[in-house]
């Protein structure tokens, strides 16, 4: 019997009745300069007919006086107006609001057969007398601002229905699905091309086994797994294993975030979702992958939103969707996340997202693997250890490697050389873990000789506590947020952390104050110390309280937090510790302290020459590294 094989995916024929792109802008022709352009010309018309602060002040008088004062040149023109006289008097005064006042004068005429008949055409008066039919004149000159300020409205109005019609056009695409349709002839990405993550793949493998031979399950009874949820640290290629996903099993690959489905319009995130979906699904066989699925999948309950919020809907509305898949939908839904303890258990429940897979930083074989892989696309000289750098790596995510040797391309480049060399990828590496030396913040002498041996003193009980990390540089240069350091680097992956190093951890950090105390005097001890017995006083604090690691006190946490919900919001519920109890940890605390920073001052006593030589080389050359210092013990 032979094997029936899927049917072949061709991504570039395929057809979707709503197609997964961004909508786009209407094409408006009543663009904002359209309009200020229109009306510029419009005001500029207006002009001549708009008054310009000019106050006119009319009155009537007899006609027998106003021939006597046009004879005595007191009127600047007179204008005849049918049977009127309207004579305007010469000159003008100016309030002061800066209004110009004029005056006129208004006569009867009587019926005439010229104008010398009225004595008003005397050719050695300078007075204009002109005839005009003012009614006409006086109606074009109020009506002519009247209808340039209605098309100037309707301008603006047709402007503002066009912007709207344009809205309304773009509201009708806020309910369709943003998801990004990746085409697996051109971005295919399959699991050799993600580095590492070994057993993630092999996880993994059964999902793509499923989408390339249903069938196969289909016939033993087994349900389609409907969900699968990667869980990890940003930056741990979680969104590169889905896509290779879809690679391996050859199928389309829809990508978009949870925050995509969030809108101000409650109506949007369900639309989008249910829009995503059935597009899914007719391109089926496909995986859709949701991208920080936490914005949308949070626990829910009372609060400030209520219960009715689009957040809430749009949850609703995925696990609908993913309850109506049946045994022939070929969709898997892939979500991705950094917090799986804030995701709402109706979505985490068999049915919905059957598998959790956590994808947790690589280890050390695995940033090799990963610095390799980045490193292809990029000049590199050929005696780089790779291997060492994955050592120094601790807690490094893939995005982090990536962007070391990213860092280490960009110094290259700035110093004109061809290939990132040793040197280039270690200033790249201390400039991402430490930040950038500050040259421009200058201490003087004795705060330089204060730093130095502090620091030495860390450095030195380091190196004499067995169970204390190697020294990998000493440096009392400025850096990033910290003035000087002393950098330990774990030389592998720790899971577990013993007693013992705790207590040499104490001690080491005890290190530069008790050299302070030591070389300088109980009066000269600085500030430098603060973030030491900070972080002292935590270790020592968790490992009475949190770990048990004294019978004295007992074996019981009395550092944990318990949280529950409310109708205001979260609040945090500590647990009730007894007076005697918490005088017993305060005393166990501070006993172990003690214990500790009278340790470091015996071994700092017992190899003071030692000390005073590194410190005042320390002082010359400003950095030791980790060869130069072990040379000291050698």
């Amino acid at each position: 019997m032979t094997k029936k094989k899927g049917p072949k995916i061709d991504l570039k024929n395929i057809k979707m009745k709503t197609p997964m792109k961004w909508p786009k802008k209407p094409n408006n022709k009543f663009s904002p300069f359209f309009v200020l352009f229109w009306v510029a010309i419009l005001l500029a018309a207006m002009l001549p007919y708009i008054q310009t602060g000019v106050q006119v002040e009319n009155t009537d008088v007899a006609l027998s006086q106003l021939q006597e004062n046009y004879l005595e040149w007191e009127y600047s023109e007179i204008l005849i107006n049918g049977n009127k006289a309207i004579a305007t008097l010469s000159g003008s005064q100016v309030d002061e609001n800066g209004i110009t006042k004029q005056q006129t004068q208004t006569a009867i005429l009587p019926d005439r057969d010229s104008l010398s008949d009225l004595w008003l055409k005397a050719e050695w008066i300078s007075t204009t007398v002109e005839v005009k039919d003012l009614t006409s004149e006086r109606f074009w000159q109020n009506m002519i601002p009247t209808i340039l300020l209605v098309v100037l409205f309707l301008i603006i109005g047709m402007f503002l229905i066009s912007r709207m019609w344009g809205m309304a056009n773009n509201a009708m695409t806020f309910g369709k699905s943003r998801a990004k349709l990746f085409d697996q002839s051109k971005d295919k990405i399959l699991f050799k091309d993600v580095a590492g993550a070994e057993e993630e793949k092999e996880e993994l493998q059964e999902t793509v086994d499923f989408l390339k031979n249903p069938k196969k399950y289909r016939d033993l009874g087994a349900k389609i797994p409907r969900g699968t949820l990667l869980v990890g640290p940003p930056g741990t290629g979680k969104t590169m294993l889905a896509r290779a996903v879809a690679g391996e099993s050859n199928v389309p690959f829809l990508s978009i975030s949870g925050s995509e489905f969030v809108e101000m319009f409650v109506w949007v995130g369900a639309s989008r979702v249910r829009d995503l979906f059935t597009n899914a699904k007719k391109i089926a066989p496909a995986i859709i992958f949701i991208d920080e699925i936490d914005a949308i999948g949070k626990k829910r309950g009372p609060g400030t939103g209520g219960w009715h919020d689009e957040r809430e809907q749009t949850l609703n509305q995925i696990l609908t969707e993913m309850d109506g898949f049946d045994n022939d939908t070929n969709v898997i839904v892939i979500g991705a996340t950094n917090r799986s303890d804030v995701l709402d258990k109706a979505l985490l429940r068999p049915g919905r997202f059957d598998r959790k897979i956590t994808v947790n930083l690589p280890n050390q074989s695995d940033r090799e693997k990963i610095l390799e892989v980045h490193a292809k696309n990029k000049k590199v000289e050929k005696d780089i250890d790779f291997k060492a750098l994955a050592s120094s790596t601790v807690w490094f995510s893939g995005a982090d490697l990536g962007n070391v040797l990213n860092e280490a391309a960009i110094i290259t480049a700035r110093y004109s050389e061809k290939a990132i060399s040793k040197m280039r990828l270690q200033q790249a590496f201390e400039r991402i873990v430490m930040g950038l030396s500050k040259k421009s913040l200058v201490m003087n002498d004795q705060e330089r000789k204060i730093t130095s041996y502090h620091e030495v003193g860390h450095a030195l009980l380091g190196k004499l506590c067995l169970h204390s990390d190697p020294v990998h540089k000493i440096s009392i240069t400025p850096r990033g947020g910290a003035l000087w350091v002393t950098w330990f680097m774990p030389e592998r992956d720790a899971v577990l952390t013993s007693k013992a190093k705790f207590l040499d951890e104490l001690c080491v950090l005890y290190g530069g104050r008790a050299s302070e105390e030591i070389f300088f005097g109980a009066d000269m001890i600085t500030t430098g110390a603060s973030n030491d017995i900070e972080r002292a006083t935590k270790i020592a604090r968790n490992m009475v309280m949190r770990y048990g690691m004294y019978e004295d006190i007992w074996r019981e946490n009395f550092a944990g937090e318990r949280w529950m919900w409310n109708y205001t919001g979260v609040e945090w519920d500590m647990p009730v510790v007894s007076q005697e109890t918490q005088k017993a940890i305060d005393l166990k605390v501070q006993q172990i302290l003690k214990e500790q920073y009278d340790r470091a001052i015996k071994l700092i006593k017992e190899n003071k020459d030692l000390h005073i030589k590194i410190s005042e080389d320390l002082l010359e050359k400003e950095e030791i590294d980790r060869e130069e210092f072990d040379a000291y013990f050698a």
